[in-house]
């Protein structure tokens, strides 16, 4: 352990508990960041390194065997809340366990988040990702967030406009990537006269199943729990990061042709122009649903989920995805672009399209 910039920095540190392949990664530079008091002395720190790297539940990040840099890992804990008429204002730390806070609006009778339980990660993770599931999006509850700049030292405020939310992108993927940390964020929920998302087909069959008409904020967050559960592995068991690839969007001209040669293909119609294709779909029609490669796989159950068997690296899980990229482009035209953050993506550059 060394003192720097009178922060405490392991050298040498495994990583394997903070990523959810459960790659035996290490870090050469490691620190915990716990309060906003450490960071007026970041900037300065990361400096030092050639490279650092900005990391939360590393639930959607690819590590490599070895990171030759400075991790900061982002733990700040904060969760409050106050009421403005019939909404819920909350603010939450960027180190808040995503899931727990799920479970504690649900359990509070706060409404808006529960059909994005039991996505893992971090809650500062959520507006770079701008996660989503069973209808509903991030960007849905956001207010705003406040996020350290490394580059010029202070603490800035962005709304959703300036975040630049879209489909598993905002401008922290992008223009501001590793540039800040996001320290805290509001949501607005609702209080009372809740207004449930039940577009997706999953989720209301499921309801239906269980015979229930009327659903509470526990309903629906039981049944995404439920359904979740049912098709996607814990990581605690099987190493993964949930879906491995974004689903793609094609110009409509483009789907409605592959709809003629493959009209079982499901679809979504997002507007007059486009059309998602669910890329899991892809995947299984080019064969690798349950296929494995040594120790690494797709998922029997999803193939969209990749899968670390145990004592897989970095390359054997990139190499695998390779695969499946060129398969399906070969098959259906179509790149699928990664929706996992993989760290040095410029080593991989021979065997996974960027």
């Amino acid at each position: 352990m060394q003192t720097k910039n009178n922060l405490m920095v392991k050298v040498n540190h495994p990583l394997k508990n903070h990523n959810t392949f459960g790659l035996d990664s290490t870090a050469g530079g490691y620190l915990r960041l716990s309060s906003e008091g450490q960071l007026e002395s970041l900037p300065e720190l990361i400096a030092s390194y050639d490279d650092f790297l900005i990391l939360g539940g590393g639930s959607n990040v690819l590590l490599p065997d070895f990171y030759d840099g400075l991790v900061v890992h982002v733990d700040i804990q904060r969760l409050s809340h106050r009421m403005s008429g019939k909404d819920v204002l909350v603010n939450v730390g960027g180190g808040v366990n995503w899931h727990q806070l799920v479970s504690w609006a649900v359990e509070n009778g706060f409404g808006g988040i529960e059909n994005l339980a039991l996505i893992p990660g971090r809650s500062g993770a959520a507006p770079i990702q701008n996660i989503g599931a069973y209808g509903v999006e991030f960007k849905d509850v956001f207010i705003c967030l406040r996020a350290f700049n490394l580059e010029t030292g202070k603490f800035e405020v962005y709304d959703r406009e300036e975040c630049q939310l879209a489909y598993r992108d905002s401008i922290f993927k992008n223009e501001l990537k590793g540039k800040v940390i996001i320290t805290d964020m509001w949501l607005r929920l609702s209080g009372r006269d809740h207004q449930f998302n039940l577009s997706y087909g999953g989720l209301k069959s499921h309801l239906e199943k269980k015979k229930i008409g009327h659903p509470e904020i526990e309903d629906i967050f039981q049944s995404v729990i439920e359904i979740r559960m049912s098709k996607l592995p814990d990581p605690a068991e099987l190493g993964n990061a949930g879906s491995f690839f974004k689903n793609p969007v094609l110009p409509s001209r483009k789907a409605e042709a592959l709809l003629n040669e493959y009209p079982e293909m499901p679809h979504y119609v997002l507007d007059d122009q486009n059309i998602k294709i669910p890329a899991g779909w892809l995947i299984e029609q080019c064969g690798f649903k349950g296929k494995y490669s040594g120790k690494v796989g797709c998922y029997e159950k999803q193939a969209l989920v990749l899968i670390n068997r145990g004592g897989a690296g970095a390359v054997d899980l990139v190499t695998h995805a390779g695969s499946v990229q060129k398969k399906v482009e070969d098959k259906f035209g179509i790149l699928l672009e990664p929706e996992v953050n993989i760290i040095h993506p410029h080593l991989y550059d021979q065997v996974l399209k960027m």
